[in-house]
């Protein structure tokens, strides 16, 4: 392999497996594939630096809302995390430190963004070509690029006329001073409720657009202390014990979320004291309280969104925009607000994502193409039409409730079973039967229809076409059970061209 710093044209460069992404699914990915032996790869990143989602959201405030000893890898345990919620500077060194520690550098080919994957059916392998030159031909894909990695913009008339700094929260802007500034915040959801706090202070005016509100809990969020720490150090089973029962007390939101909903009422009342004690004044408190069930869209934590609304700068507008023009904003009922700098905190291309229209599979066929009704997948993890494409973090694999990472490394186990049973076939191609992702889509299709995710919201859970394609609805070790019962009659073998 040639020198991973080299960016410009290259004879394709052939290997066994092509790994997209450098968060914890291609870094998970990658590790398991040096644990069997399997170095025979080559990440494709399209930043300068390691890190995925932790690394592009550097926005102030940016931090998981999954407790950081369940977000990190089982096999890479870190007993020094600082606090109870993992900050995106120390989410980001992890994956750093993970990295190095495994010496994966000189596999990651940076600055390296996927132009174009097309299974060659001559061949049987994937061509792959990159924006800044590089050419691979691999046996195996592997997708790490999660529905979080392409930001989103609003569809509002005018948009395109601003004249003003602009930027999405994603794509965070540090050298843009907001002091003094007039500034407005299109979005309320996740991030907007960590970045408005921190900013608030500084611009002399600043706005908030909100379509709806999200249901907050309080965030039990705290330093962790010197003894606790040296306790998760050297009290043996202490580290498994603090994780096992993080990841218990979260499993059992499923109880409400798909079993039992009506059990959602005791979250919507904390929910509800929450504003009660944040919020005095009753026209604030009505624009902050949700009309639809707990649940349905993502549940958000923080102890200072609302007290960030109250701030004699601050405007909470919920009126809808009816124009964006060059250096203003127009509600629905006509008010015209200035604005210096437009913050998008709208959000990303999770139900569509761009990259699904540069990967081709059999016939010519993009994954766009073939989700044009809605993603969906065998496992959330391959499809059919796509011979030996693996995607982590694919279709109905995201969770309301608990660690992305448990998913991550469940699909990577699953990977490589499937690539073992490949192989225990002489290198065979591998691809999902039809009638198999069919049935299975239907299964989950059904038991989504009875969960707390179908009660009536608008959520970026769903395709545009109602179909929820984001969330895997049930516990997530029944994810991990359904994986391992791994029959090889659901899969098509095979080795000639077809």
């Amino acid at each position: 392999m040639s020198s991973p710093e080299h960016s410009g044209a290259e004879t394709p460069l052939s290997c066994e497996y092509a790994i997209i992404g450098t968060g914890f699914a291609g870094i998970g990915m990658a590790i398991a594939l040096k644990k069997q032996g399997r170095d025979d790869f080559v990440i494709i990143e399209r930043a300068k630096d390691v890190g995925g989602t932790w690394r592009d959201n550097h926005y102030p405030g940016a931090a998981c809302d999954v407790p950081s000893h369940l977000y990190s890898f089982s096999f890479e345990p870190n007993t020094e995390w600082s606090r109870v919620y993992p900050s995106q500077p120390e989410l980001h060194a992890y994956l750093r430190d993970v990295t190095d520690r495994w010496t994966l550098r000189p596999y990651i080919r940076f600055e390296q963004e996927l132009q174009e994957a097309r299974f060659d059916e001559a061949t049987q392998r994937w061509s792959i070509r990159c924006n800044n030159g590089l050419l691979l031909s691999a046996r195996v894909l592997i997708s790490g690029n999660g529905g979080l990695a392409e930001p989103k913009l609003p569809s509002i008339p005018g948009v395109e006329s601003f004249a003003g700094h602009h930027f999405h929260s994603a794509n965070w802007d540090d050298s843009y001073d907001l002091k003094g500034k007039r500034v407005a915040v299109i979005g309320t959801g996740a991030s907007a409720i960590q970045f408005v706090p921190e900013i608030a202070d500084k611009p002399d005016q600043l706005d908030v657009y909100q379509r709806s509100p999200n249901w907050i809990l309080r965030r039990g969020d705290r330093p962790y202390k010197n003894w606790e720490k040296w306790i998760l150090r050297n009290v043996p089973g202490a580290r498994l014990a603090l994780r096992a029962a993080i990841y218990c007390w979260n499993e059992m939101r499923v109880l409400g979320m798909v079993i039992h909903p009506s059990i959602m009422r005791l979250f919507e009342r904390g929910a509800l004291a929450h504003i009660r004690r944040q919020v005095a004044d009753p026209a604030l408190r009505e624009k902050v309280t949700p009309n639809y069930p707990i649940g349905c869209k993502r549940i958000l934590i923080s102890n200072d969104w609302y007290p960030a609304l109250q701030k004699p700068n601050v405007a909470l507008l919920t009126d809808g925009i009816g124009e964006i023009r060059p250096h203003s904003i127009v509600d629905s009922k006509g008010v015209e607000r200035p604005v210096d700098c437009l913050i998008f905190a709208t959000g990303f291309h999770a139900t569509e994502n761009p990259i699904a229209g540069r990967i081709f599979g059999r016939n010519g066929q993009s994954l766009a193409e073939a989700w044009r009704d809605g993603e969906e997948a065998y496992l959330g993890t391959t499809v059919h039409g796509f011979p030996n494409l693996f995607l982590i973090v694919g279709p109905n694999v995201t969770l309301g409730h608990s660690s992305m990472v448990y998913m991550i490394e469940t699909q990577i186990q699953a990977i490589s079973r499937l690539l073992n049973a490949s192989e225990e076939r002489g290198g065979a191609v591998l691809e999902v039967r039809d009638e198999v992702q069919a049935r299975f889509n239907e299964r989950l299709q059904e038991r989504l229809a009875g969960s707390v995710w179908a009660s009536g919201c608008n959520s970026w859970y769903q395709h545009r076409s109602g179909k929820i394609t984001q969330l895997w609805p049930d516990f997530t070790f029944r994810f991990r059970s359904a994986h391992r019962e791994f029959n090889a009659d659901d899969y098509r073998f095979y080795s000639d061209a077809k």
